[in-house]
């Protein structure tokens, strides 16, 4: 891969705040160190691949806007069909996976993937939990194909849709639907400058509390997932005195067994109860769990 700038692979532990520093500017500073300690100036390769998804953790990447051109300067963009139909070959030193595996050459893709990659990242719900459609998981995909289907026959797809993290080992995840812009920044330019990525681990209610919005469970008797979803969209829905629906996923250790009879408290039915840990997320083992308390009545 060439003299280049090092990037060695993430270390997951004691995720730190987001900083506020400009993540523009932290990329021009490493590229001017660079050339003043007269290091080589080969750029570290980036690619970014779509497996089963809607394309939209990809777009985020691109509505990065002035943080984009900066981040263009320091690296090469070798793969990017979303951007560009131009292709470098690998090795790479960081691959971005979007989507979750939904047919054998998923299957086979993402393999090649992990063997040309030196850090590969999964982004967005889909490739880190399956995603929406990862609802097949629970029922009969042949049942499906027939209904949605003219010619069903001509559909070749698996049972299940699974995350990146069930075929191949992944260095970092960036959750979401779609992922946050702020975290995907934070995690090249952490990447790229040999630092540790300061993603949050928290969950909803503390960015709540950080932007002063009141809890919504508390002050209008509004279901929330805020208590069990990790952080990193900015408490949007709570500021809008919505319940936060889980597009993160789950924080490591969900407290379900207090958050279940208190979404039944504020009158949500068993069924809904299940169909709120049945979205974005609905394959991550914590919300699975979640749908099958919920509907035997536990805790």
């Amino acid at each position: 891969m060439g003299n280049h700038t090092a990037i060695p692979g993430p270390q997951l532990t004691g995720p730190r705040p987001l900083r506020e520093e400009s993540l523009r500017e932290e990329l021009l500073r490493e590229e001017s160190l660079r050339e003043h300690h007269g290091a080589p100036m080969a750029k570290p390769t980036l690619a970014v691949w779509k497996l089963a998804s809607c394309d939209g953790c990809q777009l985020t990447l691109l509505d990065c806007e002035d943080e984009l051109l900066a981040l263009a300067g320091a690296v090469e963009i070798a793969h990017f069909t979303e951007a560009s139909s131009d292709h470098v070959g690998g090795p790479y030193d960081v691959s971005l996976v979007e989507g979750s595996v939904t047919t054998e050459r998923d299957a086979r893709r993402i393999a090649e993937i992990r063997e040309v990659s030196r850090v590969l990242v999964s982004i967005g719900a889909c490739a880190t939990s399956g995603g929406i459609q990862a609802l097949r998981n629970f029922a009969d995909v042949a049942e499906f194909t027939s209904v949605v289907y003219a010619r069903p026959e001509f559909i070749s797809t698996l049972g299940t849709s699974t995350p990146v993290a069930d075929h191949v080992s992944v260095d970092f995840e960036l959750r979401g639907c779609p992922i946050d812009r702020r975290q995907l920044l934070e995690l090249l330019t952490a990447l790229l400058a040999g630092r540790k990525p300061q993603i949050p681990a928290h969950s909803v209610c503390y960015e709540c509390k950080l932007r002063g919005t009141p809890c919504v469970m508390v002050a209008r008797g509004t279901p929330c997932l805020g208590p069990v979803t990790q952080a990193g969209c900015g408490a949007i829905c709570p500021s809008f005195a919505r319940g936060c629906y889980g597009c993160f996923g789950p924080v490591a250790n969900p407290n379900l067994a207090s958050l279940i009879p208190e979404l039944r408290r504020l009158g949500m039915p068993q069924a809904a109860v299940d169909r709120v840990f049945a979205t974005f997320n609905a394959a991550s083992p914590a919300f699975a769990r979640a749908r099958t308390e919920a509907r035997a009545g536990t805790p």
